[in-house]
């Protein structure tokens, strides 16, 4: 994910920033499609910030096709939910929201750009993602629709 984050004034503690992104849950048979950027460990649902005046939808379809190769259909997008959690253990005052939607999609997937690789991945594979990607994953798996 690139780009810049926002800082949220008033939030309680040290300065709280926001990293406002937006997320294409692929799903198939029980597992979801993870990507990996070049050089970093974990994997992510795919998607990323929005540029300066984008909508979700807009964010959507550009990211996914800079990432993956593929063109999101419009008339398809379904929001799945939002969430938010801190990018990890150690900053808990930078906090990732998610707006999460599923699509229909036109054209081969094929890692691209920034992403190194691109994997199928079950519930098993929770701890290969960052905090905000897990509460995707535990919501999935709860609802019997991530194995």
């Amino acid at each position: 994910m690139t780009g810049a984050a926002d800082s949220i004034p008033g939030a309680p503690g040290p300065v709280r920033r926001l990293i406002d992104t937006v997320a294409w849950v692929h799903l198939r048979d029980g597992v979801i499609l993870g990507a990996r950027t070049r050089g970093k460990d974990l994997f992510y649902i795919p998607g990323g910030k929005r540029h300066a005046g984008e909508s979700d939808e807009q964010t959507l379809l550009r990211e996914v096709e800079e990432e993956l190769t593929v063109a999101i259909v419009p008339g398809t997008v379904a929001h799945v939910g939002t969430y938010e959690a801190p990018v990890d253990a150690d900053t808990p005052q930078v906090v990732v929201r998610m707006a999460c939607y599923t699509g229909d999609y036109r054209g081969t997937l094929a890692a691209a750009g920034e992403i190194e690789e691109i994997r199928l991945l079950s519930y098993a594979d929770r701890d290969l993602v960052p905090p905000v990607d897990q509460l995707v994953f535990d919501e999935l798996h709860a609802a019997g629709r991530l194995s």
